[in-house]
């Protein structure tokens, strides 16, 4: 592909993604469905993909400003509005909110825990639509203080548990979650606030106990911080820019977590050249190994192999768990990272004809193994998922014009966590 039709593909993709967050989203309370399942509740970090996501569909001509303004106020004033107390059907307690809520009442569903990092997915969204509204009308000048406060009022202190480590989160019934955020996973940018807050900073303590349990390997010759599932690789990073920044570990190892991932997108693609476990398809074009829905639970004998299916889990590589299932979407967020090898993918999957009858590009994975040879086709996700949505649009905008990344290159809290951390160089200094 030449530059042009390469951005042109980019382009589509980034465009039908983005309808996800314009459909299925509740236009009186601007809560954002976490996947496309009839009477699926909403998803708060879907909710910060949406407002990370306006404005770059007004900077990208999908979307008027007055609208995307109007849409991000409306979200705004719910959370600002909605319950924060201890009882079981509040939205939120102590600033953070339900990790899935009513998509018409805004109220807790499921029992589901009060989430610590999809709270921070929310306000990471949040920031970035105080960073992009900066005019001087009444409007414009409402979303950054309500941004404002609702940053303000989480109380990251409260959520720390054992070892100083962030908690998992917190359900009425119970208090504290058992497990906390350790070892390389996607709470960077959950620390980052934590310790940038202005009002219920987190020590330096914290952000040393998540990074003393990192994993580094050496894989297929290629050496890194490890984690398995891709998304782990990309989820902080869709706000912050780590370029040429590094935190004590990373000095340590004269790398940067930018490099780190780009050398995460290598071991997933070799992962699939090798293919380990001989699955169908798996190639340099095919693969995109993470947390995604699956044709499982399901064991079948398959060309004299038996498998065992999942269905939604944090499949990784390359020590799995690996059923045959691939997430092409999860290529694309890869895109910042190692363009020359995601490129040629997205074309490989838009040639896999998984768009059709689609209305938001990717779909959000599908199987090379599970009905193979039987005569009915591939299992394909039947769900749109908006945390898989947003990454796509958001990944795309970063790798071709920087706008996210700059925007939040910007803020001052960020700024903050990040030197509160330990991180130095490049654009900080």
């Amino acid at each position: 592909m030449t530059s042009t039709e390469s951005q042109a593909l980019l382009h589509t993709l980034q465009r039908d993604s983005f309808d996800y967050f314009i459909n299925e989203v509740n236009p009186a309370n601007g809560l954002v469905r976490d996947k496309t399942e009839d009477d699926w509740p909403a998803s708060i970090a879907a909710v910060g993909m949406a407002l990370t996501v306006y404005p770059i569909g007004v900077e990208r001509g999908c979307m008027p400003r007055d609208d995307a303004v109007a849409r991000t106020l409306t979200t705004l004033r719910f959370f600002a509005a909605s319950e924060q107390s201890d009882s079981p059907t509040a939205s939120g307690y102590k600033g953070f909110y339900y990790h899935f809520l009513d998509m018409e009442s805004g109220a807790r569903v499921w029992n589901c825990e009060l989430s610590s990092i999809d709270t921070a997915l929310l306000i990471a969204g949040v920031l970035t639509a105080a960073g992009y509204f900066t005019a001087d009308t009444p409007d414009e000048r409402e979303i950054r203080e309500l941004a404002d406060m609702l940053y303000r009022r989480v109380d990251w202190q409260w959520m720390r548990g054992r070892k100083r480590l962030m908690c998992h989160g917190w359900k009425p019934e119970k208090g504290f979650l058992r497990w906390h955020w350790e070892g390389y996973d996607e709470a960077l940018i959950l620390y980052i606030l934590a310790l940038g807050s202005p009002t219920f900073p987190v020590e330096r303590d914290s952000y040393d106990a998540w990074a003393s349990s990192y994993e580094w390997k050496s894989i297929y010759g290629i050496d890194y911080l490890y984690a398995g599932p891709l998304f782990i690789h990309q989820m902080s990073h869709i706000w912050l820019d780590m370029r040429g920044i590094r935190d004590d570990f990373m000095r340590a190892h004269d790398l940067d977590y930018f490099e780190n991932s780009r050398r995460a997108t290598q071991v997933q693609q070799r992962y699939a050249i090798e293919n380990p476990l001989g699955f169908p398809d798996y190639s340099e074009l095919c693969w995109g190994i993470t947390a995604s829905d699956g044709p499982g639970p399901a064991t079948r004998k398959i060309d004299g192999v038996q498998r065992k299916f999942f269905d939604y889990v944090g499949r990784g590589a390359p020590y799995g768990p690996d059923d045959g299932t691939l997430a092409p979407w999860a290529v694309a967020a890869s895109l910042p990272f190692a363009p020359e090898i995601v490129l040629p993918s997205i074309e490989h999957y838009q040639g896999l004809h998984l768009c059709e009858k689609n209305p938001y590009g990717f779909k959000a994975s599908f199987s090379t193994t599970f009905h193979y040879g039987k005569g009915c086709g591939r299992w394909v996700s039947p769900y749109h998922f908006g945390i898989n949505e947003g990454p796509t649009v958001i990944m795309v905008e970063n790798h071709l014009h920087d706008f996210p990344w700059n925007l939040m290159r910007r803020n001052d809290y960020l700024q903050q966590g990040l030197r509160r951390a330990g991180f130095s160089g490049g654009w900080l200094e």
